[in-house]
């Protein structure tokens, strides 16, 4: 039995209307799945550093999970506390959906601090990753054996003590400020001394360049374990378990503060390429490879991603302006 030249189209249009609808339902599906052929991740600061490594261990992760079918690249463009990568994500890279930059609290009181031509309101943000507090080291063969002593001395002659940290107005020097205000010591007669990575703060303390020195704990835990550095106290509210370091506030400074650090994106990117890069870091973050490194190397899970994450960068600027001007980081 055949059918005539109009059921024919009639069933057509039918079919073609269930395909339709069908491709419709599949495209989201797809587009709330997929990820970037291929990935560049950059680390706006030396090598050895925590946004470096942070590079550096999500590299390995979208690797051996399996997340990113092509290739993963991680590379380094330092100096200014991340705002010379900051300007290359901005400018040079505007509308590269391959590329997200490693940032956080130190980038944001760079921007500040340098009085950078760009900000992160001019990125595409995307996830925040991880959390870290911050340890207080002196060298090995320090005189001071305790909080109190290296306090001590820095309250009698502020210039004789020199701080060794990440760049000016990240999240280092921003402690030192704090400890500086909780003692009574002026803001400019604190001796900081900037670096671009852990790995050159590090040879620096190592080398007893410096008095003390202040970093996230998982970039010196390994010296502080071996016993090449002196940890005094960490920056938590409470002790952090597996790790034996009296907390500030144990010691009567009442003072608590986490470094986070995250990714952005460049400014000018598709929505879908941008779904796609947020797809990417959620499979990264609930792959058993992700929760591995969080765990060897003491970082909190402080996972938000997309709109959210966007929000927390706002309000971030914000509070981080206000605690430059008050410790005199910021004009």
């Amino acid at each position: 039995m055949f059918l005539s030249k109009r059921r024919l189209a009639a069933t057509g249009v039918a079919l073609s209307a269930t395909l339709v609808m069908v491709l419709g339902l599949i495209a989201p599906a797809f587009a709330q799945s997929a990820v970037p052929n291929s990935l560049r991740i950059m680390a706006p600061a030396s090598p050895g550093g925590g946004w470096d490594q942070t590079a550096r261990y999500a590299q390995m992760v979208f690797r051996e999970a399996g997340i990113i079918p092509g290739t993963v690249e991680a590379f380094n463009i330092p100096g200014a506390g991340g705002t010379i990568g900051l300007a290359r994500l901005v400018s040079t890279e505007r509308g590269a959906g391959d590329l997200v930059m490693i940032t956080g609290l130190v980038m944001v009181g760079a921007v500040i601090t340098n009085q950078s031509a760009v900000s992160l309101a001019q990125t595409t943000p995307i996830a925040r990753l991880t959390a870290e507090y911050e340890v207080i080291a002196v060298p090995a063969d320090s005189p001071f054996q305790t909080l109190d002593d290296l306090l001590q001395a820095f309250k009698e002659n502020p210039r004789a003590i020199s701080w060794a940290g990440g760049s000016a107005g990240g999240v280092d020097h921003i402690l030192v400020g704090l400890l500086a205000k909780e003692i009574g010591v002026a803001p400019t007669d604190v001796n900081y001394i900037p670096f671009s990575g852990g790995g050159e703060a590090l040879a620096a303390m190592l080398g007893g360049h410096v008095s003390a020195g202040v970093t996230g704990y998982g970039e010196w835990a390994a010296q502080i374990e071996a016993g090449n550095l002196r940890a005094l106290a960490i920056s938590s509210a409470e002790r952090i378990p597996g790790i034996d370091i009296p907390t500030l506030i144990e010691q009567g400074v009442n003072i608590e503060l986490a470094n986070w650090r995250g990714v952005v994106a460049p400014p000018g990117i598709s929505a879908q390429a941008r779904q796609a890069l947020i797809n990417a870091f959620d499979q990264l973050h609930t792959s058993p490879q992700w929760q591995q490194v969080l765990a060897d190397n003491n970082w909190n899970d402080f996972y938000l991603a997309g709109d959210a994450f966007t929000a927390f960068v706002e309000e971030e600027n914000a509070r981080v302006t206000a605690i430059l001007k008050e410790i005199g980081l910021a004009p």
